[in-house]
């Protein structure tokens, strides 16, 4: 590692799989020529030498990507390479693109803000006083017109929907229209830029044909994709990306310890088509809040002996439709449903929703960490993906969906993320659940797997009879 990488590594306390990918970015960017318009036939040549699994940049310009599991810390590492870039080859000029307005005023906060805890150059002393200048796609209007030109370093984030959409009237995105300032659109100012760097977070969401000729006219010298799921979804099944230089998945990342491990609760012996569906989703639901309840007191345990802060967990029901998912609340309000305990720790968030309702759920979703949130189970349908970066998400329970039957990375991913920062050597405070009634031996045979991200030992076997034993304020008691 060379001087400069290793002070970036030490300053923002990188992790292994962080740093991995620092050093990369730094062999390849000493070794590529990093000017607009180059020879990529000989560009790619370079970087196939190193890392032969780059078959092609996929784009019009040097594009490499690091594919690392979710909760490994993607946007620190974002944070890393402007750092890298700017202090090793004066490069001034950066634009990050977001796949969602979730993700984009996530990326706003974490790169503009030093008082943010997940703060992306905390440490970076060069950046006290010389910080770098933030222009979004909300800004960049007004702040082009003031003194962004006399600042060293510009950062530009942008929604990806900011730069490819056309607006009503089939007129160009405002991004791309003329400028009185500049004489151009910003957009085309941007691309005429000698030293541009695109950073692509999620940048699977930028291969469609659109996504990849915008991305495309911005005419980087550089591109650097992150992603969990370095793959595209077509009918025939998935595409793996051709211009990967590192790797670190999920089944890694929970070997190392960076992230919960998960476990999958189910009943042995568990026959699905005795009960109806209605019949099946109250019973994962019942097992799956007794689980969250053990859980709630192994976390308050935690926090008192070791005097920090208390992690109030909460559970992910996945509903099918919104349909289903308005039937599941209520039940779950319902005074058959634990004595009504739940009825006012419930939400639902979808597509549906719209206006107060919608504003409201969000704001909700944002604070769950919170203390003072009472709700303690969320429904939604197909709307919390990327971006959505809790930490006390310790039980997933997935109801007639699709990722009820894989068990999918993508589904898991939302409760990975660990509340303290790294494992605490308790089972229950370094675990995530996920309710599995009608898959047991699907589940078995998976787990046999050596990839697999659930292992043998993490199956918990419920037993039906002790649930039956138990009245209102046990918690549940469960076997490996």
């Amino acid at each position: 590692m060379n001087r400069i990488a290793n002070t970036i590594k030490n300053r923002l306390s990188l992790r292994l799989p962080q740093a991995d990918s620092l050093n990369i970015l730094a062999e390849l960017t000493d070794k590529l020529t990093l000017q607009k318009n180059g020879d990529l036939f000989a560009a790619l040549e370079i970087v196939k030498s190193a890392y032969p699994a780059c078959a092609d940049f996929e784009r019009n310009f040097p594009s490499l990507c690091f594919a690392l599991a979710t909760g490994v810390g993607k946007t620190r590492l974002m944070g890393a390479f402007v750092a890298y870039l700017y202090l090793s080859k004066g490069i001034k000029h950066y634009f990050v693109l977001a796949p969602n307005i979730t993700i984009y005023n996530k990326l706003i906060e974490d790169f503009s803000n030093p008082n943010c805890p997940k703060y992306v150059f905390q440490g970076i002393g060069e950046f006290v006083h010389n910080q770098p200048r933030i222009i979004t796609g909300d800004n960049y209007n007004e702040i082009r017109q003031t003194k962004m030109f006399i600042t060293d370093i510009h950062i530009n984030i942008f929604n990806i929907s900011k730069i490819n959409a056309e607006t009503k009237g089939g007129k160009l995105p405002r991004v791309k229209r003329l400028s009185e300032y500049l004489g151009d659109s910003y957009f085309n100012y941007l691309s005429n830029l000698d030293g541009l760097v695109l950073l692509m977070d999620e940048s699977h969401h930028y291969r469609a044909a659109r996504g990849m000729q915008v991305i495309n006219e911005l005419n980087p010298i550089l591109g650097l994709e992150l992603t969990a799921t370095p793959q595209i979804e077509r009918s025939g099944g998935p595409i793996k990306f051709k211009n990967v230089v590192f790797e670190y998945s999920l089944a890694k990342a929970i070997q190392d310890g960076f992230v919960k491990e998960p476990a999958v609760a189910t009943r042995k012996d568990f026959n699905p088509s005795q009960y109806s569906a209605d019949e099946l989703d109250r019973i994962k639901l019942e097992d799956g809040i007794r689980i969250h309840e053990d859980t709630k007191v192994a976390l308050d345990i935690y926090a008192r002996d070791n005097r920090v802060k208390a992690v109030k967990p909460f559970v992910l029901v996945v509903a099918q439709d919104t349909t289903h998912a308005g039937k599941l609340k209520q039940l779950i309000i319902s005074n058959a449903f634990f004595e009504g305990y739940y009825a006012d720790k419930v939400m639902e968030i979808h597509s549906n929703q719209s206006g107060e309702e919608k504003e409201e759920n969000i704001a909700q979703l944002i604070s769950l960490e919170k203390p003072e949130n009472k709700i303690e189970i969320v429904i939604h349908v197909n709307m919390l993906k990327e971006g959505w970066d809790v930490t006390n998400l310790y039980t997933i329970i997935p109801l007639r969906t699709a990722t009820s039957m894989t068990l999918r990375e993508q589904t898991i991913g939302r409760g990975l993320r660990l509340p303290y920062g790294k494992r605490t050597g308790v089972d229950k405070v370094d675990k995530l659940t996920i309710v599995a009634h009608d898959k047991f031996q699907e589940i078995i045979d998976a787990a046999n797997q050596p990839d697999s991200i659930i292992k043998r030992q993490n199956i918990i076997e419920i037993d039906p009879q002790e649930i039956s034993q138990q009245k209102r304020g046990n918690y549940l008691h469960f076997k490996r």
